[in-house]
Parts: structure tokens; sequence; C-alpha cells
């Protein structure tokens, strides 16, 4: 299927190949949406008259569930419309979060009509009525399956092409469509067969996918708005990034807002040597944040954190005090390491890195103290300065 997906994207994106580019996934999100519209309007279409012909609750149900996937293509459509609006004083990082908003409201919907098909087929399974077996309306349900399926498939890579919470969402919901349809094709077979009425169970049973869907949708929604971490290969990404720039040589404190597909704003601390001109390292980190906020489509900001790199001693130091507390449980890393004083009476200045899990004051308080255990074995002469840090990934 593949060729022919490649086919229509080049017929109707324009540049298609610039995925970073608003313009471009706004007609992605355009084509994936009335490909929904016009699939789901069909199958919607055929389940509706197969299931008042037979009288079928199961059918109806999951012709209405085709009817919210209709809708939930349009919605998508004016999402990517909206997101595509430039920023403003109101909104000075743009409207890409209206995506994430509108398939909210869209699980909202979904969980509606899961609760009402619920309860339908609960009064049908106390009160079975028989549904015929047609062989023309069988046929229909058939055809209906390879629809629902070169939807879910199209709709997955068109995701996954503008990397799309939206449009993977909407193939992941597919999916479930899928097996629901085919769960009804069961019950119609089942009734040429029995006389048993199924009818009811079936629509039970889809009308458990059709809430499922709608949690699982609204939870990815919602964990989006609040504040989802990134993917670790994002963030491995970002790092070995940056650090491919001369004189930087360590990144932490890296924070990533989400303000929508394509609209990331990132902050990071940048670890150069302080023996080097101003000047020339903030060149090098200015061209850093121009070069990788284009590459991987955000705006990157790096405050830079000078540390003396060139003195022996402090090397072996800092590597001999990281040795000694990445045994200590729930540290991770150590940065922004420091030295004042001379000769015996030294202050260690460092920031220690800890597991989220480790990170309230308590656990933190008794962390401190092991940390300072392992530097007094060192040398009982040596005091410390740590600030305790957390990642946000």
């Amino acid at each position: 299927m593949k060729p022919f997906f490649d086919f229509l994207i080049k017929k109707f994106v324009k540049d298609y190949k610039n995925v970073n580019s608003q313009d471009v996934r706004q007609a992605y999100g355009k084509l994936g949406g009335t490909v929904g519209i016009i699939i789901n309007s069909t199958i919607l279409v055929l389940e509706l008259v197969v299931g008042l012909f037979l009288n079928s609750i199961a059918v109806t149900a999951d012709a209405f569930h085709n009817l919210t996937d209709a809708i939930s293509s349009l919605v998508t459509i004016i999402s990517f419309k909206i997101v595509n609006r430039p920023a403003d004083d109101k909104h000075p990082f743009g409207y890409g979060r209206v995506e994430y908003l509108t398939a909210l409201l869209f699980a909202g919907a979904i969980l509606v009509v899961g609760y009402e098909f619920l309860r339908n087929s609960v009064v049908r399974i106390m009160h079975p009525v028989t549904v015929p077996f047609n062989k023309i309306s069988f046929i229909c349900m058939l055809f209906a399956l390879p629809l629902q399926i070169t939807l879910n498939r199209f709709t997955n890579y068109l995701g996954n092409t503008i990397d799309s919470s939206a449009l993977k969402a909407s193939a992941l919901e597919s999916f479930t469509d899928i097996l629901v349809l085919a769960m009804v094709i069961f019950s119609l077979l089942v009734t040429r067969f029995t006389t048993f009425p199924i009818d009811g169970y079936v629509a039970f049973i889809v009308s458990l996918f059709i809430l499922h869907s709608g949690i699982e949708l609204g939870k990815e929604m919602v964990d989006t708005l609040l504040g989802k971490a990134p993917t670790e290969e994002f963030v491995e990404e970002l790092k070995s990034s940056v650090l491919s720039y001369p004189y930087i040589t360590g990144v932490h404190d890296l924070v990533i807002h989400n303000y929508g597909p394509g609209r990331y704003i990132t902050s990071l601390h940048a670890e150069v040597p302080c023996d080097v001109s101003v000047i020339e390292i903030h060149d090098v980190i200015d061209k850093a944040e121009k070069e990788i906020g284009s590459k991987m489509n955000m705006y990157l900001s790096i405050h830079m954190d000078p540390i003396k790199i060139d003195s022996p001693d402090i090397k072996e130091l800092r590597e001999t005090v990281l040795q000694e507390i990445k045994q200590i449980a729930g540290v991770l890393s150590m940065h922004d390491f420091r030295v004042v004083g001379n000769d015996e009476n030294k202050t260690l200045i460092f920031d220690v890195v800890l597991d989220k899990a480790y990170f309230n004051e308590e656990k933190k308080q008794f962390i401190n103290e092991q940390i300072k255990a392992s530097i007094s074995k060192l040398c009982s002469s040596y005091r410390t300065i740590i600030t305790f840090d957390r990642e946000f990934y």
C-alpha cells in the first residue's frame, strides 16, 4: 500500500518532503482528515442501512461509531488549520496545542457515545430480539473491513511521516474499529447457524471498545497537556548534537516545553572552559542554537557554564568524587564541579542530579549526608556545597 499512499501524498501535498513546515503539516492533516471522512462516511452508510434493515443494535452501534470517526476526521482538518495560525500578542508561542484540545474534546464525545450504546446493549440483552442472517448485508459488512484497514494504515503512515500525535491517535482508534467491525461480522455470521440472541452481547463488547478508545485518547491528550516527558531518543539526539560543538564538554539542566507539534521551547546548560574568550564561546553557542534549533525544529536557548577543565588536579579530583557519589542510590550524575581554596582547605562546589523517585526533602537530606561522608574519606578537611537537580525528561 505504501506506493499508493506516496502517490496520494505527492498528488495533494505540495513540498511534501518539508515536514517541518507548518503549511506542509496542515496539508498532511487535511489529506488524512479528508480520506478519513470519505471512508468513514462510506462505512457509516453501509452499516446504517444493514443495521436498520436487520434491526441489529450491534451493527447500528458500530455505524454511529463510524459517525464519530468521520466527525473526528473533520475535527482533525479544522484543528490543523487553527494550529497553523501565526503567533500573536495573546499567544506568543502560537496555537499548536489546539490539536491536543480538540482531540481531548473528541475523546469526551466518544465516551458519551460509548455509554449510550453500553446502556442500549444491556437493554437488548435483557430483552433479546432475533436478528435474521442476510447474505447481501453480510457482504456489505465484509466490504467495509478492508476500507477500515486501509484507513488505519494510511492515517498511521501520515502520522509517522510528520510525527503528529493527533493522526497517530486517530490511527490507533481506527485499529480498534477494525477489531469492532470484525466482531460485528462474527455476530452476523453466528446468526446463520443459531437462534441464540448474540446481538446484544456483541453490542456490549462494541460499546466497551468505544469507551476504551475514548479513555485512551483522553489519557494521551491529558498527559500531553500536563507536560509529558520527551522521548529518550529525542533527548539523546539533542545532547549529542550540542556536545558535537567545540569547547562544549557537558550538558545538563535540560528543560523542554511542548507548545504543540513543531513548537518546542528548549533550554539547557552547557559546560565550557573558563579560560577561552567569552566572545569565541558565545559564537559557538549562538551557532549551536541556530543550527540545532533548525535541524530539530525547536527554539533552543543555551546557558554557558564556565568550568576549569585544564587543571590535572581538578580533573582527577572531579573523577574521584564522581566515582564515589555514583555508588550512592538515587544519584544519576554530577555537573558544574568547582574548587575554591588552596591545599587541603578546599571547598568542593557541584550539582548532583537525582533520580525522580529520590527528589524529596527527606531523601535529599539523607543523600547529602552520604555524599559528605564519602568526600570526608578522601580528605577530612574538604568542605562541600551541593545543589540537587532533577531531570525533566
